[in-house]
């Protein structure tokens, strides 16, 4: 089956066709590293890991870049902030942005080019724009002229003469057109600057990701990702400024995944209501937060709150209990005699027709809210064989190894991953309680549980509830937890299942 995405340049769902076969060129606008990531800006960088992800699941082989922007007009206020340097607050913050994907389980980019290191290349696309005219100097100021680029406004759909002055965009009466926007910006005391044919100075924003993306990509590229809120003006300036330096079109597809709100509001620093990553990654696991984002579409609005992470721990512990389940039940010895069993044949079918599900949903515009509802439906039906039997037969064990199979594989195409139980070290007051209970005589904590479980068991086949109940308390009160399932006895310690 084709992939097809959504691509905000034509407003429709297309085939991803792209322009080498069995290869994607992607671009991600990446962080302005001014302050430590909150929740909202994750989800932008969460979204697009898991698009790449699945492309490179689905057999792309996918080149992603994603960019830092270390000098910017936020970095040098922010740096006068703390009475720090630009560089020091870009630097600093640079690592924090850079530990705390590696914390949410993001993959690093292919190339993660900086700004500050492109400036060569910056100055450069600036000097053509000049020569094609589409670009102006004054006053060691150079500013990107919109009127000269007919295709301005095809992005976010917006008729050029009903324009008004967009974010970042700097209001200067010195402009020929209130909507030119700078691409080069005259050094002030204080703020890092480069030599320059205009003077000293600095790139402006929107130029930073034309340069980058082309210096790692090519003048052309198939994939351009970012959240809704950079569509207009940072996407439609790139366009611009790009086409109009090298006359041909920028990127193919244009994805934007949709905003965090809190209270129908989006996620921002300037409105407050914004919780750091840090701060989410200390009470909740990486595991959980995706599980949180990826249960909405990545081009929808996602409301966020802690009950629904709450929510979410719920749904991941659900599917990675049963996992664990599986793994222990295949390590079980099958049944050969009088064992009455479900129809493994139906949940085999199940697990298989539950792949070409997924598939099909994540290869209609990545949507991840619908493909964990196919690999939830399947582990329902999972859960219902396993509580309905009472042994396991070889075609049992099978069938549900296909269905660990697609659960962990699916999962993990979308970088989510099965955590092992967590689990601490067995105290070794075990070993004294099962030389008491269990005649143990070894040193070894686990062979002393099951002594003790051989030992529980023996007593309950026996009908000694007494001695049967001092092995389940004795274990409680050490911290362990013993579950009685239709197949045997299984113990836990410590947290997890």
């Amino acid at each position: 089956m084709t992939i097809r995405v959504y691509n905000t340049l034509t407003r429709r769902k297309e085939d991803l066709v792209t322009r080498e076969a069995g290869a994607v060129s992607f671009y991600v606008c990446g962080p302005t590293v001014y302050n430590h990531i909150h929740i909202g800006n994750a989800r932008t960088f969460l979204s697009f890991d898991v698009l790449r992800r699945y492309l490179t699941w689905r057999g792309f082989d996918v080149t992603f870049v994603q960019n830092i922007t270390d000098v910017d007009d936020k970095i040098i206020a922010r740096a006068a902030e703390e009475g720090s340097s630009a560089e020091e607050v870009a630097r600093t913050y640079t690592e924090a942005f850079l530990d705390a994907m590696r914390r949410l389980g993001v993959r690093r980019p292919d190339v993660q080019p900086r700004a500050t290191e492109t400036i060569p290349e910056m100055i450069d696309m600036v000097e053509r724009l000049i020569e094609g005219g589409h670009a102006y100097e004054v006053e060691g100021d150079v500013y990107f002229s919109v009127r000269s680029f007919p295709g301005y406004g095809k992005l976010s759909g917006r008729d050029i003469d009903e324009m008004r002055s967009g974010a970042r965009v700097d209001v200067d009466e010195r402009k020929r057109d209130p909507l030119d926007f700078a691409l080069w910006k005259s050094a002030k005391p204080g703020e890092p600057h480069w030599p320059s044919p205009w003077g000293e100075g600095r790139p402006g924003w929107h130029l930073e990701c034309s340069v980058m993306s082309e210096k790692e990509l090519g003048p052309s590229f198939d994939i351009h990702g970012g959240a809704t809120d950079l569509i207009f003006p940072h996407h439609e300036n790139e366009i611009a400024q790009s086409e109009a330096a090298t006359g041909r079109p920028f990127a193919t597809y244009w994805l934007h995944g949709g905003l965090l709100q809190v209270n129908a509001e989006k996620m921002s620093k300037s409105l407050g209501n914004f919780m750091l990553l840090r701060d989410v990654l200390e009470r909740y696991e990486a595991p959980v937060v995706r599980m949180l984002m990826l249960q909405t579409h990545y081009r929808s609005p996602l409301d966020f709150s802690l009950d629904r992470l709450d929510e979410a721990q719920a749904a991941y512990d659900r599917i990675a209990t049963l996992v664990r389940n599986i793994r222990w039940a295949r390590g079980t010895t099958p049944c050969v005699d009088e064992c009455e069993t479900g129809d493994a044949a139906q949940l085999a079918g199940d697990a298989a027709a539950a792949r070409e599900r997924f598939i099909a949903e994540m290869d209609d515009d990545f949507n991840t809210a619908c493909a964990l509802g196919v690999l939830f439906d399947l582990a329902r039906a999972a859960n219902t064989f396993m509580g309905s039997q009472t042994a396991f037969t070889a075609p049992a064990l099978a069938a549900l190894g296909e269905v660990e199979s697609v659960l962990v594989d699916s999962l993990g195409a979308l970088g989510l991953e099965i955590q092992a139980a967590r689990r601490t070290a067995y105290p070794r007051e075990v070993v004294d309680l099962a030389a008491q209970l269990a005649d143990y005589s070894g040193d070894d904590p686990a062979a002393a549980v099951e002594a003790l479980l051989a030992a529980r068991a023996a007593a309950r086949t026996d009908r000694n509830w007494a001695a049967a109940d001092a092995v389940r308390d004795g274990l409680a009160g050490l911290g362990f937890v013993i579950e009685d399932t239709p197949h045997g006895a299984r113990v836990t310690f410590g947290q997890g299942g």
